[in-house]
Order: C-alpha cells, then structure tokens, then sequence
C-alpha cells in the first residue's frame, strides 16, 4: 500500500489548508469506511446522494486513522485532528491514486468488456506474475472509487497493475483510463449489459470504446475482431494515432489471435492458437467462451514478449474470481457450475452452449435467474433464451423470477411440463430441484447480480 508522510500527502494533493502538526506522521493507506480503519490511515469522507462521510471522521480518528481529509463546503470542521482540506473528496482521491502510480511507475493494463472482463483479468495477472509482481482489481473495484483505491493498495515495487474498468453509463470508462493511463487497453466484448441506461449495442460500443481515451499513444489496443460494431471505430468519433499497435483475437481467422482444436473437458479447455500447436494451452476452466478469454490474455502476453512457458504456466494455476463458471461439488455428489456473479443475454447464451457440451453427466439442470437492466426489450430477450433451450442437450430448466418466467413459458414449447418450473421463491425452487437431481448430474446456476443466486449455490453445495 501507498506508504507516504504526511507532508507528501499535501505536496501530492497540491492543497495549501491543512493541520499543522508538531511531530512527523506516517500514513499508511488510505480508507474511505470508518467502520474498517487501517492503523495510521487516511481517512477520506466521501459524500453521495445518501451518505456523507464527513459525519465519521471522528471516529475514524477515534479508530486509528492518522489523518483525514476535509471538503472546504463542509462547515465546523473538528478542532484537534490533523485535516487536510480539499475541494473534492472524491476528485482528491483520484488525485492521490494518480500521483502514487506515477511515483511507482507501475505499467498498466485496462481491461473493459459487457461480459468476461474478470476473468481475462485474472487470466493477464496469472501470466504476468510468472515473470514480473503484479497487483490486480479485487472483487468489484472497478469504478470511480474503486479503482483509486486499487492502485493505493498497490506495494512501492509493483511494476505490472492490471486494472478492471466498470461502468454504468457514458464517460465513466473515459474518467477510469484518462487517470490510469494503460499501455494496454483490451476490450473483450460488445453485448446487452446496461441497455436499459444506454439504450442500444451502439451506444454500449461507444461506451467501452471510451477506454482508449487514456491509452498511451505508442500503446496496445487488443479487442474483439469479430465485433461488427468494433469494425471502423472512427464511425464512433475514435481515431487512434499511428503509433497505437492494435490487435484484432476472435474465432476467425482474419483476426491477428484466434483459437484452434479447442477440446472440453470437465473441467476444463485444451486449446491452441494460430502458430502454435494444437493442444499447447490449458485452462482450468469450462465453456468456450473462456477460450476468448483466454486468447485476449495471450494477446497482452505475447505483446509485452512474455515467454510461451510462461504463458503456459500461468494460464495452468489460473485462479479466477468466485462465482465465474467455478465449478463445485456438492455434498451429494452432485457438480455445480457457480456462474452466478452476472448475466446478460450474450453471457446466458455462451453459458448455455457451455453446458451442452459438457460431456460424463447423466442429466443437465440449468438454474436461470433474471437479467437485469436490459431496457424495454427485457421480455423478449428472456424470450429469446427460452427458445435457444434445447431439451435434447439440457434435460431440466428452472428459472428464478418474474423475468425468469418469460424463458420458462417459451422453453415449455419444447419441453414437457416436468421438465421446466418457474420459481419466486428460492426455497421453492431448492425443494423441486433436490427432488430430480442425482449424484450423476449437473447444475448450470446463472443469473444477474441482483438476484443473489449464490444462495441457492451454498444451500445446494451443503444440503
């Protein structure tokens, strides 16, 4: 984590109010959450629509912060607490975070995408720590507060940050790469995520084109090739100067990277790769979509010279964070496939083909919940996911929710009524699905985040 004196913090922040203080204080980290106070701190109040972290900087004092900062429209601030006043709590922290990185000189790699950002993320971090140290997103720390506070845990010696950029709306990817100034910025996919706030494909596009805002100009930009929407950026207002190298992966082979001989296994891809052999490369994960995946990470590996043993070793102890096509076992016997973490139709849909293909179980179950944030067209595209259900490959569907139903009633024109039910209530549902599943089979268990679907992956796990 970001170490610093107390007088660095000011001289980062460029501020001229702050607390005198007699002796020299060390801060160590910063905390935005007076409940969880690092020792010797800086506590940093944020404010929202409905919170205002001004209210606990006493106590965050009282916890063990060292220091905090103070925003200047906020009246009485408290006597006896070394502050450090600023216009913008938010924009300070942004600040910090950039001046910190700059001081490391830490090389960046960003990473946006509607679906499979975590994973290629975890996968670039897997091969990079092969060869350099690397510090990478955590759970969701990829927003206008999360990344900031990512790159302040990083340690003095990190040379590789491999960053997850989240967004919700226009010009929040422009902001994350604007301050994290990547050399290599990967788009993975273009799909349905956040429809209902950007209206279409193309604006979604637009969107996550917004993280080559930031990209260093002798950078790398590594995205889809397949993409159609992705064919002739400049249609969106991009122009990438000459010095940018792109880099095109995809199934096809007009792409720079593409996949061949991908073979399944039940837990996990072999694979390989134009100019390599057919079976070089491993993971420790099923579905094809990972193959992508995978070879997005090989494409950042490849252009920063990394070596193929390298490569070949990371992606073999590959872990992934939880809740992404992890598969476990239940107490029963049983294999659950926890992809639980988020859905959108494309997601479903790769998920879906995932488990058609998987190979060894005597029956398949898939758990649908519902996609969220999918705009006025929702129904249709739960619809839609119905009548891609194939019952002579997947043998059970059950759904979660009142969009779930939508699937349920248009799978039930190819399957018999035993075969499909529509669930409001997660205990209901646990009840019908521990009634058909045998020791044999397999659960596919997908949804939004909202709908909490992992509940249902824990009690299935222990019961």
């Amino acid at each position: 984590m970001m170490i610093r004196a107390y007088d660095d913090i000011i001289r980062m922040l460029q501020v001229e109010q702050f607390t005198q203080i007699n002796s020299p204080a060390i801060i160590h980290g910063v905390s935005t959450d007076s409940r969880h106070i690092n020792q010797g701190s800086l506590f940093i109040p944020l404010v929202g629509e409905n919170f205002d972290g001004h209210l606990f900087v006493e106590e965050a004092i009282h916890r063990g912060a060292a220091a905090s900062l103070w925003q200047k429209d906020h009246e009485s601030p408290p006597d006896n607490i070394p502050l450090i006043f600023v216009e913008d709590t938010l924009l300070a922290l942004q600040e910090l975070a950039k001046q910190y990185m700059k001081q490391v000189e830490v090389r960046v790699i960003a990473i946006t995408g509607s679906n499979g950002k975590t994973t290629t993320k975890d996968m670039i971090a897997a091969i990079l720590s092969t060869t350099y140290k690397v510090h990478k997103t955590e759970g969701n720390f990829n927003n206008q507060i999360g990344l900031p506070l990512t790159l302040l845990q990083m340690k003095e010696d990190t040379q590789f940050a491999v960053l997850e950029m989240g967004m919700s709306g226009r010009g929040e990817i422009e902001l994350l790469s604007k301050l994290a100034e990547p050399e290599i910025a990967i788009i993975t996919n273009i799909g349905e995520a956040h429809l209902l706030q950007l209206g279409s494909r193309e604006e979604i596009a637009k969107a996550k084109l917004e993280i080559i805002n930031g990209l260093k100009q002798e950078g790398v930009f590594i995205y889809p090739g397949d993409e159609p929407l992705l064919k002739n950026i400049s249609d969106f207002g991009y122009d990438l100067p000459l010095s940018t190298k792109r880099i095109r992966f995809g199934k096809k082979e007009s792409n720079e990277i593409y996949p061949t001989h991908i073979k399944m296994e039940q837990d996990g891809v072999h694979f390989g790769i134009n100019h390599s052999q057919p079976m070089d490369y491993y993971i420790p994960l099923i579905g094809k979509h990972n193959v992508m995946n995978a070879t997005a990470a090989i494409a950042v590996s490849q252009s920063l010279d990394i070596k193929k043993e390298d490569i070949i070793k990371g992606l073999n102890h590959l872990k992934v964070s939880s809740m992404r096509t992890q598969k476990i076992q239940s107490n029963s016997g049983f294999a659950i496939i926890n992809d639980a973490y988020n859905s959108s139709p494309n997601a479903l849909k790769a998920a879906i083909e995932m488990l058609e293909e998987l190979e060894g179980y005597q029956h398949k179950i898939i758990v649908i919940g519902d996609m969220l944030e999918l705009g006025e067209n929702e129904k249709e595209l739960h619809r839609d996911i119905g009548r891609r259900l194939d019952p002579q490959r997947i043998d059970y569907v059950f759904t979660y929710g009142n969009l779930g139903k939508e699937a349920a009633l248009e799978a039930l024109n190819f399957y018999s009524t035993d075969h499909v039910k529509s669930f409001e209530e997660k205990e209901k549902l646990l009840k019908e699905l521990l009634t058909v599943v045998t020791k044999k089979d397999v659960i596919l268990i997908k949804g939004s985040r909202g709908m909490k679907l992992e509940d249902v992956v824990s009690e299935l796990k222990n019961r």
